[in-house]
């Protein structure tokens, strides 16, 4: 972008991609094993989902008024 230092590129370019990520969400799975002599003694499965909250009600949060319509 003509006219802005690197530092404000930088800020628009994190925003941006702020922006794109909460607007589509993403998913970041993990796992981390705790072992001692070869035996595995804790093991941690981790999913995290980053996504806005307008979005996140989209896809998890039923719609229960249009199923108490049906019901009518």
């Amino acid at each position: 972008m003509p006219g802005l230092n690197p530092v404000e590129e930088d800020r628009i370019v994190l925003c941006e991609l702020l922006d794109r990520l909460l607007y589509k969400g993403a998913v970041i799975s993990g796992e981390v094993v705790i072992s001692v002599a070869g035996v595995d003694l804790v093991y941690l499965g981790l999913e995290v989902v980053l996504t806005s909250v307008k979005k996140g009600q989209e896809l998890f949060v039923p719609d229960f008024t249009r199923l108490s319509d049906e019901v009518k």
